[in-house]
């Protein structure tokens, strides 16, 4: 059987699997209505606080979540690299190109063409742990939104909702990937992190930046009413090589980006002076990327949703990144990281998890390489996980992964490393690499001012 016909069936077999009544509700999209007061009470009784399952799964390979990590193990202070408290688990088994086959309806297509292109790449697989945890005024504030809100403008803005979860109980895939878009990433961070393209011959050049970033929606106190369609302000300088050093970019994050583009300067160093960049959304080429990322897979799906038709697929049992501490640990040379074809995957960590699997298919008028992406969220986060990338012909042409953990002191639980294979150009993105910097700063000074035109032109002269 050709590779394209066992995809085409394994898509085919999660489609069955999924439940009648999730089918029903991505179908009744154009109701939109809110979660009744009966539906809302699950949350913290058989749902978690952000909506997922609470009780394991009946093979037991799938632990109740009982909390997650919401306190720092012993011996971690604030500025240190997040120590692994799962360093002493047995690896349960490993998949490779051999054994493929075994666990192929546990796979994305993507990772699962990752494996067959490469004989060395594997899966290392540990046992299960629900780690994702958020402070308590998250989950108040998502029981809040659960009942109060509603996607506006076609699916292209929310409202009724801060601060948590917009909709824990998703009736579609459009508020799924709201979910994410919303989830909670803490008030504001300042990070040192090195991205790097690396080429089908294994060459890669590191370019470092130092990050801010301000959030807005979940900021604590923060109420729908004071939102004015903002959700966060996002900075980076670049430290090093020192032929880039001290360029810049600032971005303004509209939480509707049909009503309000995103608005975004770049300084550059050479020039001497800002300039406003006309579009930098949807397919727009990442500044600083070789081309190899295009605006909207940063934080594996951002900005505005209104280029796709979504489809809320419904949940199932996974194979993915989790509790990725190995990769993240401090002093790891990034050559030992970045392998010629692929990331490492000694230092890689996947378990069985419970994911909502949602659909986007571009819509007719519109362009983009990938025209239709297939979402896999987690159910304790709401972070994706992975992303099966598709062309216009159907062909499978990349696979993008993000590497959780969990970030003790805010609590919170996020990607450390963010990864795009492309297939057609067999090379690969990587960012977030952080071993070798200053740990992220939750506790970073920043305000507003810091992110327009003018404090980047100060900060460049």
């Amino acid at each position: 059987m050709s590779a394209t016909r066992r995809q085409g069936r394994r898509e085919e077999k999660a489609v069955l699997r999924t439940s009648a009544f999730l089918l029903l509700a991505a179908c009744a999209f154009q109701a939109q209505a809110k979660v009744d007061a009966v539906q809302g009470a699950r949350l913290g009784q058989d749902l978690t606080p952000l909506g997922g399952e609470r009780a394991g799964n009946a093979a037991g390979t799938i632990p109740a979540w009982d909390g997650g990590l919401a306190s720092p193990p012993a011996g971690y202070t604030p500025g240190m690299h997040h120590p692994d408290p799962y360093a002493g688990d047995s690896l349960r088994f490993v998949v490779d190109r051999q054994n493929l086959s075994q666990y192929a309806d546990q796979l994305p297509p993507g990772l699962q063409a990752l494996v067959e292109r490469h004989p060395d790449y594997r899966l290392r697989v540990y046992p299960t742990h629900r780690s994702a945890a958020a402070p308590q005024r998250i989950y108040d504030a998502t029981r809040l939104n659960a009942e109060d809100g509603e996607l506006i403008a076609g699916g292209n803005g929310v409202q009724g909702v801060a601060a948590g979860i917009p909709f824990p109980i998703p009736a579609n895939g459009l508020e799924a990937i709201w979910n994410h878009i919303l989830r909670y990433r803490g008030e504001q961070v300042h990070f040192v992190t090195n991205q790097a393209a690396v080429l089908a011959n294994g060459s890669y050049n590191l370019l470092k930046l130092e990050r801010d970033i301000y959030f807005v929606y979940g900021r604590e106190g923060m109420t729908p009413g004071e939102l004015e369609n903002t959700l966060f302000f996002y900075k980076y300088q670049v430290a090093a090589p020192a032929r880039l050093s001290g360029s810049a970019l600032v971005v303004q994050e509209t939480l509707d980006q049909v009503l309000s583009i995103r608005k975004a300067w770049r300084f550059n160093r050479g020039e001497r002076r800002v300039r406003r960049l006309p579009m930098l959304a949807y397919d727009t080429l990442q500044p600083d990327t070789n081309g190899l990322a295009t605006a909207d897979v940063v934080d594996s799906y951002n900005g505005a949703p209104d280029r796709y038709e979504w489809q809320l697929i419904g949940k199932q049992e996974m194979l993915v990144p989790y509790n990725s501490y190995a990769v993240h640990q401090k002093g790891i040379p990034y050559k030992q990281i970045l392998k010629a074809s692929f990331v490492n995957p000694d230092l890689l960590r996947y378990e069985l998890h419970r994911v909502w699997v949602v659909e986007a298919t571009l819509r007719k008028g519109f362009s983009h390489p990938y025209a239709k992406r297939r979402f896999y969220l987690d159910e304790d986060s709401w972070q994706i996980l992975s992303v099966d990338l598709y062309d216009k012909s159907g062909q499978l042409i990349g696979l993008q992964e993000s590497h959780p953990i969990s970030y003790y002191d805010v609590p919170m639980f996020g990607s450390t490393l963010e990864t795009l294979y492309d297939f057609v150009g067999s090379r690969y993105f990587a960012d977030g690499l952080d071993n070798n910097e200053p740990m992220y700063d939750f506790s970073a000074s920043l305000s507003p001012r810091d992110f327009t035109p003018q404090a980047l032109r100060r900060e460049g002269n």
